[in-house]
Formats: C-alpha cells, sequence, structure tokens
C-alpha cells in the first residue's frame, strides 16, 4: 500500500505517548518530553502552548477536538457512529481548522466497534482529501476485548465480531488506512495475549503492506505496580521483532490507570529515566531497521507458556536464505524476525531475549551461534554495549543479555 505524504516522517521510528495535561504543556516539560525519546504526543488538544512548545522541539501532536470523537462505549454505541457523527460534521471541520506546524495527525476516535468501519472507512477518506499532510488517527481494540456472542450474560460486544481475526479483517477490508495501530497492555492481560495481538496484526500488515502500529504501556493498572526497565524492554523489542514501526507509551500524565511518566504535580516518577533509557536504546536499532521491513517471525528455543498458546511459529533452530542456521548454546527463548531490504537485496535478522516473561526468575546472558550465506558482508546494530557479536571460524556467536536485543545485516557483495 502506498504511504500518504503527513508531517509524520515514515523513514523514523516513531516513538510517542499518550496524554498531556495542562500542568505538563510549558516549555521545560515539553525538552524533558524530547529527551526522553519522544517523537509525537496522542490524546493532546489543539492548546496554543502546547503547539508552539512542540513545535520548537520537533515533537508532533496528533491532535484531539479537531474532528468529533467517538468511542464505541464497550460496545453500547456500537453502529451509531453513522447517525452520531455524519460526514457533514468533518467537513464543518475543516472549515474551522487552523493550522499548526506542531499538528502532524487529527485523532478520529479509538477503538471503535467493527459495526461502525463502513463509516470510518468514508469518514477517515474524507478527512484525508480535508487536512491534506495530517495522518488521520485510528486506534484499534486488542484482543482482549469481548466478542459478539449468542448469550443472554454478554449484553454488548466491544468487538461486534465473532473472533479477533475477524475484527482485524474488517478493518483491512473496510478502512482504508495506511498503518494499523492497536493497544495491548501487557502487564495487564497477559503475555500470551500480546505475543497472540502481535501475530494477528503483524499478518495483517505484511499482507496488505501497511504499517504498524502499536500502544504500550508504561504505567501500571495496579497502584502498588511499577514497571521495571525490563518490562518496557520486552514490550518494545517484542513489537520490534514482529514489524512494529511506531511504538506509543502510554501515559505520561495522568489518563488512565497509575504510575504514569510524570505524577499529578507534573514530577518525573521513576519511570521518566526507566522509559529514557529503553527509548535510547530503541534508538541505538532504528536506522538499520527502518532499512528493511518485517516478512516473518518466529520463536527460536524452547517455548515457554506464552509462547506456546500464542500460535506464533516456534522452531529449535531458525534458518532463512541469509542466515543459515541460528540456533541457541545454553537454552533460553528468542523472538527472531526475519525482514528484508525497503530497497536493494540485503537482508536482515532481527533477535531479542524473551527467556523470562514471567519477570520472576534470575536472568542470565544468552549466547546464540549464527552460520550465514557466503557473497554477504555482515554488520550488526545492538540496543546495548553489553552484546557481544564475533566471529568464530565461519560462523557468528551473539551473546545478549537479558531482554536486550540486536539486528544482524546483511548486504550482497559485488
Amino acid at each position: 500500500m502506498e504511504k500518504r505524504e503527513t508531517r509524520f516522517d515514515r523513514s523514523r521510528l516513531n516513538i510517542g505517548t499518550y496524554c498531556i495535561d495542562t500542568y505538563a504543556r510549558d516549555e521545560a516539560h515539553v525538552r524533558e518530553m524530547k529527551e526522553c525519546g519522544i517523537d509525537f504526543l496522542t490524546a493532546a488538544p489543539a492548546d496554543p502552548e502546547l503547539l508552539d512548545n512542540c513545535a520548537k522541539y520537533g515533537i508532533g501532536v496528533v491532535a484531539t477536538g479537531i474532528l468529533p470523537g467517538w468511542w464505541g462505549g464497550d460496545g453500547v454505541n456500537a453502529g451509531k457512529m453513522e447517525t452520531a457523527v455524519p460526514l457533514e460534521k468533518v467537513r464543518e471541520a475543516a472549515a474551522k481548522f487552523a493550522d499548526h506546524p506542531a499538528i502532524w495527525g487529527i485523532d478520529a476516535g479509538d477503538e471503535p466497534s467493527a459495526l461502525d468501519y463502513p463509516h470510518y472507512g468514508r469518514l477517515i477518506k474524507l478527512a484525508e482529501e480535508l487536512f491534506p499532510g495530517k495522518l488521520i488517527y485510528l486506534n484499534l481494540y486488542p484482543n482482549y476485548a469481548s466478542v459478539a456472542e449468542n448469550s443472554t450474560s454478554q449484553v454488548y460486544s466491544q468487538l461486534g465480531t465473532a473472533t479477533y481475526q475477524e475484527y482485524i479483517d474488517r478493518y483491512i477490508e473496510e478502512v482504508k488506512t495506511d498503518y494499523l495501530c492497536l493497544d495491548n497492555y501487557e502487564f495487564a492481560a497477559g503475555t500470551a495475549k500480546l505475543y497472540d495481538n502481535l501475530r494477528i496484526a503483524a499478518n495483517a500488515c505484511r499482507a496488505d503492506g501497511r504499517d504498524f502500529w502499536m500502544v504500550i504501556q508504561v504505567n501500571s493498572s495496579k497502584p502498588e505496580k511499577w514497571l521495571s526497565e525490563d518490562m518496557l524492554r520486552h514490550q518494545a523489542f517484542s513489537c520490534l521483532a514482529f514489524g512494529a514501526v511506531s511504538l506509543n507509551w502510554a501515559c505520561w500524565t495522568a489518563g488512565w490507570w497509575h504510575n504514569e511518566v510524570l505524577d499529578k504535580e507534573g514530577k518525573k516518577t521513576e519511570q521518566y529515566e526507566k522509559l529514557k533509557t529503553v527509548n535510547a536504546e530503541v534508538r541505538r536499532l532504528e536506522g538499520d531497521y527502518m532499512a528493511h521491513r518485517n516478512v516473518r517471525t518466529v520463536f527460536l528455543g524452547q517455548p515457554d507458556e506464552a509462547a506456546a498458546s500464542s500460535g506464533v511459529e516456534i522452531a529449535e533452530t531458525y534458518a532463512d536464505p541469509l542466515f543459515t542456521e541460528v540456533k541457541l548454546e545454553d537454552g533460553g527463548l528468542f523472538l527472531a524476525g526475519e525482514m528484508v531490504s525497503r530497497e536493494g537485496d540485503g537482508r536482515a535478522l532481527f533477535l531479542c531475549d524473551v527467556s523470562d516473561a514471567s519477570f520472576a526468575g534470575e536472568p542470565k546472558s544468552r549466547t546464540l551461534t549464527v552460520d550465514f550465506a557466503e557473497g554477504y558482508e555482515i554488520s550488526y546494530a545492538a540496543s546495548t554495549d553489553g552484546c557481544e557479536v564475533e566471529v568464530v571460524g565461519d560462523k557468528l556467536r551473539v551473546t545478549l543479555p537479558p531482554y536486550a536485543a540486536v539486528l544482524l545485516t546483511g548486504e550482497k557483495q559485488a
């Protein structure tokens, strides 16, 4: 699918965050957001002070309050959007829209029912015409939202379909955005749900040529729980293993749940430095990662319960046309993302350690050996200096710290 021209630089691995309350819109707070590695904001109003400060520091805003907001109300409002938000309201919004260089996108709603996809398809198509250069943003439900059932106990369905696969398939058919965006909160719903959701969404994006965007959590569903750096790494690198090109962290300020990046007085919580560290690790991979696109993802090693129930392919050894044999020396579990060059005939392999998704044990470094085809020059980018890649005979030996990631790339020699 051809990508629309918007203010989002789609050659970048864009990192965003949700929610910015009034106390965090001044220049000092916006500067700190940029220093944390944030590229764009969602669930943010077109507030003049915020927009000016974001423009100064190169942060984009996906603005709310421009188009009429819509949410399915956990199924209560499913199928009612066409009546509540007719296309004429989109035209009215465009007629009074005041542009600003910080507005990179416009929010069209959140977590729709599939019953509203036909109208969303028409609405987004019209909005793209009336708001040139703006990404029209729509975020979908995760796979743990409720499905339609023939039972008296379930009154409403969030998805409006019998399965999550159908929910995604109908979106691809009826809403022609050049990306697919959804949220999934691993430490509220479980790791198996995350892996399964990544599989379904990544397959849909590969088949239709869409960019894959993920909303993940830095906050917590329980006030006594603070997510660790490793928990953030696990989410981020798992998403990259399935080809995600945008990560969006919830939440920066109070939006939902607890333990956001800033507290209610606008002071940094312990999540700020954790997020800054992990965002910087993601950035270390960005150049080579964005030069390639994901075509397949497998688990490599001995699957835990979450991996085994995810529907993702599992292999004891990994192979593709360049990296002809990849195997673990000392056990564990990795996600392996096969990638091909967006231009030319190069290839890449994304590897991340997911050996302890319970985060309860004593994690340790893991080592893999990698055979590769002749006629390629191999290089690598790693999420941390603790990664070691060495040539041993005619193989590579890769050692990764817990929850770290490495991207091996190969360019064919003339």
